[in-house]
C-alpha cells in the first residue's frame, strides 16, 4: 500500500486593481485628501505625476467658496447684522468743489501753498477746489479758497466759500462778516443784513459786527437802521475810525450836519491819510458854512489822493465860491447854492 501524499492548499491570488481604474482613483483619493497642497510630504516617484495634474486642475479651478460652519444646535444662529456705511459727504456747492480723479491721495493743500508763493493764483484756487471736492468740510481749505477768490476778483466764490465757512463753525461770526462785506460790495443789500444779524447773534460785544451790519442798512437806504448799528459799533471801540466815518456819513445823510461834523472830525484825526474822510468832512463844514475848514477838508483830500474826482470837484466848487465873495462889495452876500450844487458825501 503506497503512502498518500496530501496536497497542500493552493495560496489565494492576491487581488490587484485593474490598471485603468487605479488610473483614474489616484488623482482622485489624492485630491480628496488635500495632497495636491502638500508639496513638501515625501510621495512615491510613481505618486508625482499624478500630484502634478491634480495640481494643475486646482489652479484652473481656483479657489473655492469657504465652508461656512454648521449652526450649533445648543445656540441658534442670529440674522447678520449689517452696520450701515455712511457714506461721505457730498461736496455742498458745485461752484467751490472741482470734480477731479486721481490714482493716489494728493495733498491738494500744499500744492495750493506752494503755487501761492509761486505767484500762480489762479492755479492755487484750482488746487484749493479740488481739495474741497475731496472734503467739503475741510475749514483750512474754504478758508484759503475764499481769500484766493477775492485776490482774484471771483467774489461769488468768495462768498459762497465764507457762508459755507460760517456753516461748519457755529460759533464764530468772522466768516459771516467777511461774507456780509462782500455782499455789501455786490448791492445784496438785503442778504447781507440777514448774514450781519447772524454775526450779532454769535458775537454781540464784537464792534466789526454792528459797523458791517450798519453799511448793509446804509446801503439798502434804512438811515435810522444804519445810525444804531454804528453808534453801537463806536459804543464798543470809541477809536474806531471806520465806524465814526460811516456814522458822520450816516448822518450827513439823514442831514444832521453838526453831528456828522463832530463825529468827522474824530474819524479824521483817526484816520489822517485816508482821503475820503476829509472830503466828508469838508461836506459836513461846507453845509454849515464854514467854508475856510471846508477848504482846509478838501485840501487834504486832493492831497492825500490827487486822482479823487469828488474832492476835486468839491475844492474847486469852494475855492470858486470864495474867489465870489472877495469880489463881492461890503455887505452882499453870494448867491445860495442850487440843490444841484449841494455837496454829497463820499460812500464810505
Amino acid at each position: 500500500m503506497s503512502p498518500t501524499r496530501t496536497r497542500k492548499a493552493a495560496a489565494p491570488s492576491r487581488f490587484r486593481l485593474p490598471a485603468a481604474l487605479k488610473n483614474a482613483l489616484l488623482p482622485a483619493c489624492l485630491a480628496a485628501l488635500g495632497v495636491a497642497a502638500w508639496d513638501d510630504v515625501p510621495l512615491p516617484a510613481t505618486w508625482r505625476p499624478w500630484l502634478a495634474v491634480v495640481q494643475q486642475a486646482r489652479t484652473h479651478e481656483g479657489p473655492g467658496p469657504a465652508p461656512s460652519p454648521a449652526p450649533s444646535a445648543a445656540a441658534p444662529t442670529e440674522p447678520t447684522r449689517v452696520e450701515p456705511v455712511a457714506a461721505r459727504e457730498p461736496a455742498q456747492d458745485a461752484l467751490l468743489a472741482l470734480p477731479h480723479a486721481h490714482g493716489r491721495p494728493v495733498d491738494h493743500l500744499a500744492r495750493a501753498r506752494t503755487l501761492r508763493e509761486l505767484g500762480d493764483l489762479s492755479g492755487a484756487l484750482t488746487e484749493c477746489r479740488r481739495a474741497l471736492h475731496d472734503d467739503p468740510a475741510d475749514t483750512d481749505a474754504l478758508a484759503q479758497a475764499a481769500r484766493l477768490a477775492r485776490l482774484m476778483g471771483q467774489t461769488e466764490v468768495a462768498v459762497r466759500a465764507y457762508e459755507q465757512l460760517g456753516r461748519l463753525l457755529p460759533d464764530d461770526s468772522g466768516a459771516l462778516v467777511q461774507q456780509a462785506r462782500l455782499l455789501v460790495t455786490l448791492g445784496r443789500y438785503a442778504e447781507a443784513v440777514q448774514v450781519g444779524e447772524e454775526a450779532v447773534l454769535r458775537s454781540p460785544e464784537d464792534a466789526e459786527v454792528y459797523q458791517v451790519l450798519g453799511r448793509a442798512h446804509l446801503g439798502a437806504g434804512q438811515l435810522p437802521s444804519a445810525i444804531l448799528r454804528f453808534q453801537q459799533a463806536v459804543h464798543l471801540e470809541p477809536e474806531h475810525g471806520y465806524a465814526l466815518n460811516n456814522l458822520g456819513f450816516a448822518y450827513l445823510r439823514a442831514g444832521e450836519n453838526g453831528r456828522a461834523a463832530d463825529v468827522l472830525a474824530q474819524a479824521a484825526a483817526l484816520l489822517p491819510h485816508v482821503a475820503y474822510v476829509h472830503n466828508n468832512l469838508g461836506v459836513a463844514y461846507e453845509r454849515l458854512g464854514r467854508m475856510e475848514e471846508a477848504r482846509a477838508a478838501y485840501a487834504n483830500a486832493t492831497r492825500l489822493s490827487p486822482r479823487y474826482v469828488q474832492a476835486r470837484v468839491n475844492a474847486d466848487r469852494v475855492n470858486r465860491l470864495a474867489r465870489v465873495d472877495a469880489a463881492l462889495p461890503g455887505g452882499l452876500e453870494a448867491p445860495a447854492l442850487r440843490p444841484g450844487e449841494v455837496p454829497a458825501p463820499s460812500v464810505p
